[in-house]
C-alpha cells in the first residue's frame, strides 16, 4: 500500500463532561509533547468563542505554551478568524511567537467570525460592515506587516516585520480556495465538519493556482476526523462522543464533550442522524487496518498533500492512544 501523506494534528482543546477547562489545556500540553515525539508535522489549535467545550479561544497564548512544551513540531493556528481582529494585532502576536520559536510557527486564517452575533459584539466587531467582505484586504495587510520592512510603510509590526510567518488560508467553501489560489498560498479545507464541497474546492484551488515566490506549487491540506482504537467496535463507540457533539450543533446547543454511549439510536431522530452523518462523512474511524485503508482511499481520491487529523475523545488516554496508533500506520 502506498505511503500516506504527512500527518498533522488539529486540537480544539476539548473540555469534556466531568472535567475542567484547566484539564483541557493541560491535556493539550501533554498531547503536543506526544505529537512531537511521534513525528507529526504540525500541531494546530483553532479560535472559537463562547463555547463551553472548546478551550482554545486565546489562540496565540495557547500556541506559545504549546511551542514552549515541544521541541521540533511546527505549532500554529488552524485558524485565527481574521475578521475578529486588526491585522496589525495578529502580526504582532505571531511575530512575537516567530521570534521566540523561529521556524516553527504557522498562521492559518479563516474568514468566518467563528461565533454568534452577541459574541461578535463582545469582540468589538463592527456588525454594520461585513468582516468577510474585507477579508482579502485584511490578508494582504497582514502579509505586509510580516514581510521585510520598507521605507514607504507608515506602520510596522514590532515584533512581526520581516518574520514572514507562513500564512495558510482555511475554508469550508469555494471562496477561500479561490483566494488561496489567487494569492499563491497553501490551503486547508475543513472537511472535518463541512465536507460537501471538498472535491470542488480542491479542483478550483489547483486549477486556478498562481505560483508565488514562497509557494511555487499548490499545497492542499485536508482536515479529517480520525479516531483509531484496537478494534473497529471500540473506535465506533468512542466516536459517539463526536457524534453527540455534532448532534448538539444540529440542535443549536453547545456544551462540553459528552462521554461515549453504547448506541446513538435513542439520542437522535432519523433526520438528525442523516444531518450528523453528512457532516461527518469524511471521518475515518476504526482499527489501525480500517483507518489505514480509509486514509489511503481518501489520499487517492483527493490527492491531498497533507492530512490534519482532529480527534475529540472523552478519555484523554484513549485520545493519546489514537494518535499513537495513527502515527504507526
Amino acid at each position: 500500500m502506498p505511503a500516506l501523506p504527512p500527518l498533522s494534528i488539529l486540537d480544539l482543546a476539548p473540555v469534556v463532561e466531568g472535567a475542567s477547562t484547566r484539564d483541557a489545556l493541560l491535556n493539550s500540553l501533554d498531547l503536543v509533547k506526544l505529537a512531537d515525539e511521534l513525528g507529526y508535522t504540525r500541531y494546530w489549535v483553532a479560535e472559537h468563542h463562547n463555547m463551553e467545550g472548546v478551550a482554545s479561544s486565546a489562540t496565540a497564548v495557547l500556541i506559545g505554551q504549546l511551542a514552549a512544551a515541544s521541541r521540533r513540531i511546527r505549532v500554529g493556528a488552524g485558524g485565527i478568524m481574521l475578521p475578529n481582529h486588526a491585522p496589525l494585532t495578529i502580526a504582532e502576536q505571531f511575530g512575537t511567537l516567530a521570534e521566540l520559536f523561529p521556524g516553527r510557527i504557522d498562521l492559518g486564517l479563516g474568514r468566518a467570525p467563528g461565533t454568534d452575533r452577541p459574541t461578535m459584539r463582545a469582540l468589538r466587531r463592527n456588525l454594520e460592515s461585513s468582516g468577510e467582505d474585507g477579508f482579502p484586504n485584511d490578508v494582504l495587510e497582514l502579509q505586509g506587516y510580516l514581510a521585510p520592512a520598507t521605507h514607504e510603510a507608515a506602520v510596522h509590526a514590532v515584533p512581526g516585520q520581516g518574520t514572514e510567518v507562513p500564512i495558510w488560508l482555511l475554508g469550508s467553501s469555494l471562496y477561500s480556495a479561490q483566494l488561496a489560489a489567487y494569492l499563491g498560498l497553501p490551503f486547508a479545507f475543513a472537511s472535518h465538519f463541512a465536507p460537501e464541497m471538498l472535491m470542488q474546492a480542491l479542483d478550483i484551488y489547483r486549477s486556478a493556482y498562481r505560483p508565488s515566490a514562497r509557494h511555487p506549487k499548490p499545497h492542499a491540506m485536508v482536515g479529517l476526523n480520525v479516531l483509531v482504537a484496537p478494534t473497529d467496535g471500540e473506535a465506533q463507540q468512542l466516536f459517539t462522543s463526536i457524534q453527540q457533539r455534532f448532534l448538539g450543533m444540529v440542535r443549536g446547543r453547545r456544551g462540553k464533550l459528552p462521554a461515549p454511549v453504547a448506541s446513538m439510536d435513542a439520542l437522535w431522530s432519523p433526520a438528525e442522524r442523516l444531518q450528523v452523518e453528512r457532516m461527518l462523512s469524511e471521518a475515518v474511524v476504526g482499527s489501525p487496518q480500517t483507518v489505514r485503508a480509509g486514509l489511503a482511499a481518501t489520499a487517492e481520491r483527493t490527492g491531498a498533500d497533507e492530512f490534519i487529523a482532529a480527534c475529540a475523545v472523552h478519555d484523554h488516554a484513549a485520545r493519546r492512544r489514537s494518535y499513537e496508533l495513527l502515527a504507526g500506520l
